[in-house]
């Protein structure tokens, strides 16, 4: 991948307009005809992480996973429609492990998929493994739910 965050052209569930989306950006992508929140799904590796989940405002859902891993495969069209059910509240960030070796070892990881909730540069939960839709939904909603309590006790 680049040093440089690739944009995505993404069509609105609402009007079907086509958008291009930025990897990065203050605030989160808005339709330019309806004004409708997009889903936000972007690709990062060891050189754009920063700018494109670390520095976000909203929180983000960050998929490391690889291209020969089959539970990863099954697992990030549930990832993708938890993005766009919380179009405009919630980033999806796509990290290639094979690609980004130093993320890997930043977050542990031993094992794909690992999911993590970010909020700020923060990690505010972890998920290992492979989930039904179900799980993963009520792990994200506990984990966002979650944020704002920690934050005030200082756990994040």
């Amino acid at each position: 991948m680049n040093a440089t965050p690739q944009p995505r052209i993404v069509a609105c569930s609402h009007c079907g307009h086509k958008n291009r989306v930025p990897a990065a950006a203050q605030g989160s992508p808005r339709c330019g005809h309806c004004h409708q929140a997009l889903t936000w799904v972007v690709d990062a590796d060891d050189d754009t992480f920063a700018e494109v989940a670390e520095r976000a405002t909203v929180p983000v859902l960050v998929d490391l996973w690889a291209p020969w891993c089959g539970p990863c495969r099954m697992v990030s069209p549930q990832l993708e429609k938890l993005a766009a059910e919380r179009a405009g509240r919630l980033k999806l960030v796509k990290v290639n492990s094979d690609d980004a070796p130093r993320l890997s070892q930043r977050f542990q990881v031993q094992a794909i998929p690992t999911l993590l909730v970010m909020r700020d540069g923060k990690v505010l939960a972890t998920q290992v493994g492979a989930a039904p839709a179900r799980v993963l939904r009520t792990w994200l909603d506990q984990a966002l739910r979650d944020e704002p309590a920690a934050a005030q006790q200082g756990l994040t």
